[in-house]
């Protein structure tokens, strides 16, 4: 109806479509009538996860047998939401108070669901939880008004109220939360509703992926994540949408990785402080982004260190920095400021003249002066470089120094002296690296005040470094809690134990970590855990998180992130090192590419790694580069493909 119109009332003249699970939009549109249609956009998933915005886990709950499990899963979800407000509280108390988050637990009811049963369903939740009031219990069935379940007498709230009330932690619900619904502490979720559409699956769980604070908590999965116990839903469907989500396929909403019946592996305790201290002093990097302006990226750092207190009066000390840099740029003489002003001030042409009586033509060069409009689209031009902040702070600056009487006077003469700016030759080059010069310089002046700050400060400077168009150093955040699987299930719907290994920096309560690791990857640990002096190893996630170790490389001129598989820890001569090990097939197209970004990682960090090697196998035997050798790097830079390097004399056998 509202694409195609109906009973004489037209169709909305342009639909744009904006979702996550787009095949039911995409069936409407294929019923259009006289209408064109543009290519879809498709939002690069990676960029979604790196934003922090959603969830990094979905831990899936789902009985291998049947039957009915009511009470068995009703308990289990609310110890999940009781840990789960218990860490918040925790995570707020070391960020220095504030509200903690009040995190929801959604019980997803049949379509007719018996009104005795749901008031045991809620006995079993307050036996299991004494201390959550009754009146925490809400619904949004579509009976808009108090419903009995037992002796339970439970209140109607709109749905759009639900996340702002947190008051409210186990809300009843039929299908109002699988679409148009939005409550980012919901972190629970149990639903005794059938359901096999995979649509429809991925739906519900697009609701529950958003991020309580709109920012990722470092290094804690399990305030990264969201428990979904499912214990009616299609195993096959579930499967499916699991998949999607898992490898990016189908039209799924984008979202990190998919666990069932995951273990939370804890910090080892026989980790020393100093490998701690050489784990968060490693610098990962970030992933440029398009369009970064310097001079942006300076003015709200000003912002963020002046509302902490760091640098007093940062935004005019930022301006007067970058007035200081365009008073040198105008005042250099090759620059010939005094001509581009001037030409700025007239509009040049040509008047064709045509006598039609001798067949002549002849043009004459005209000049007249420019008006507003002219002048007011040149200082947009220079705006756009400097900033409209700065812009509009210089003209003011240049004002001051006007020699007219009337200021209003000055402030145009300044408009104009702006206006000419754009025209100089190289001046957003000069002017970009200045601005990233001051802000840089900031940065590391700051660095130690910064990392004292509570992490939704830290993130806001994380963010600001990475507003670049380069890679830029961030911190490595220590992981203090992270949710692995344990068993792998078969195509034949089987499951098996996933392998375990000691000495990793996280593990279960025996000190053991699961991990699946291809051949490479276990010839890797295996070799690198019998070197003399090695301690402990690091499993690096592949995932975009603070805990996970990032470096820049350029593939088809674009610049990605590789995130190395091993970080491992040892002592030599009584300091801790650490070294990056990462095994990668060089016959695929990003291998050479990979290599030439760890190289330039390495060569801006020198003193960061005592290792970096890239592990592969190659006619049999497996080889080795060592990137922290000069004469591997320029082999690695002027190379045309990487099988060559390992076959070649600059690669070393690995054992």
């Amino acid at each position: 109806r509202l694409i195609n119109g109906e009973n004489g009332v037209p169709g909305i003249p342009v639909v744009w479509g904006i979702s996550a699970t787009v095949e039911r939009f995409n069936r409407a549109i294929e019923g259009m009538q006289s209408r064109s249609t543009l290519p879809p956009v498709t939002v690069d998933a990676s960029r979604v996860q790196e934003s922090g915005l959603l969830k990094d886990t979905i831990a899936l709950d789902i009985p291998d047998e049947a039957g009915r499990f009511d009470t068995v899963l009703l308990s289990r979800a609310t110890d999940k939401l009781r840990e789960s407000s218990a860490e918040w509280a925790a995570y707020a108390a070391q960020q220095g108070g504030g509200e903690p988050v009040q995190p929801l637990m959604v019980l997803q009811l049949p379509n007719t669901p018996n009104q005795k049963l749901v008031g045991e369903w809620l006995d079993t939740i307050f036996r299991k939880w004494p201390d959550l009031p009754e009146t925490a219990v809400a619904h949004v069935l579509g009976e808009h008004k108090p419903q009995t379940f037992g002796r339970y007498t439970v209140p109607h709230i709109a749905p759009e109220r639900v996340q702002d009330d947190t008051s409210i932690r186990v809300l009843l619900a039929k299908d109002a939360i699988s679409t148009g619904w939005d409550c980012p502490r919901a972190e629970v979720m149990l639903s005794f509703r059938p359901a096999s559409d995979p649509t429809h699956i991925a739906q519900l769980l697009g609701r529950m992926v958003r991020t309580p604070l709109a920012r990722r908590i470092p290094g804690n999965d399990r305030l990264n994540m969201v428990d979904c116990l499912l214990p009616y839903f299609d195993k096959e469907a579930v499967e499916r949408v699991v998949k999607s989500l898992r490898d990016g396929s189908g039209e799924m909403p984008p979202t990190g990785r998919i666990l069932i019946n995951p273990v939370e592996m804890k910090p080892n305790p026989e980790v020393t402080a100093a490998i701690r201290d050489k784990f968060v002093s490693l610098p990962s990097q970030t992933r440029p982004q398009r369009g970064a302006k310097p001079p942006v990226r300076l003015t709200a750092l000003a912002h963020e260190l002046a509302f902490d207190g760091l640098l007093p009066g940062a935004g005019s000390k930022a301006h007067a920095a970058m007035h200081a840099v365009l008073d040198a740029i105008v005042a250099d003489p090759a620059k010939h400021f005094t001509d581009k002003r001037a030409s700025v001030m007239t509009v040049e042409g040509r008047t064709i003249l045509a006598n039609l009586r001798k067949n002549e033509i002849r043009d004459d060069p005209f000049e007249t002066e420019a008006d507003d409009a002219v002048i007011g689209d040149a200082f947009r031009r220079s705006a756009r470089i400097l900033s409209p902040d700065i812009a509009r702070t210089y003209t003011v600056e240049r004002a001051k120094r006007h020699d007219a009487t009337d200021f209003d006077d000055a402030l145009i003469e300044a408009r104009e002296d702006v206006a000419a700016l754009h025209l100089l030759e190289n001046l957003q080059v000069q002017f970009d690296a200045e601005a990233t010069k001051q802000a840089n310089a900031w940065l590391a002046e700051f660095k130690g005040a910064i990392k004292q700050l509570p992490d939704d400060r830290q993130d806001a400077y994380r963010q600001i470094i990475a507003m670049s168009t380069q890679p830029q150093d961030v911190d490595l955040a220590l992981p203090v809690s992270r949710l692995e699987p344990t068993t792998v299930r078969e195509q034949d719907g089987t499951e098996t134990m996933i392998p375990v290994y000691s000495r990793h920096l996280l593990c279960d309560d025996k000190g053991q970590y699961p991990a699946e690791l291809n051949g490479w990857e276990r010839k890797v640990l295996e070799a690198e855990s019998a070197r003399e002096g090695f301690r402990f190893w690091y499993r690096n996630p592949a995932r975009p998180s603070q805990d996970s170790l990032g470096i820049g490389y350029v593939e088809d001129s674009e610049t990605r992130i590789v995130r190395p598989d091993f970080i491992f820890f040892a002592e030599q001569d009584g300091k801790v090192v650490a070294d990056i090990v990462d095994p990668h097939d060089p016959s695929r197209a990003d291998a050479l590419p990979k290599l030439q970004g760890l190289v330039r990682y390495v060569e801006a960090h020198p003193d960061a790694f005592r290792r970096v090697a890239a592990v592969a196998f190659v006619d049999g035997r497996w080889r080795v580069l060592e990137l922290t050798r000069m004469d591997v790097r320029n082999a690695v830079i002027t190379a045309t493909r990487a099988t060559g390097l390992y076959a070649g004399a600059m690669a070393g056998d690995y054992h």
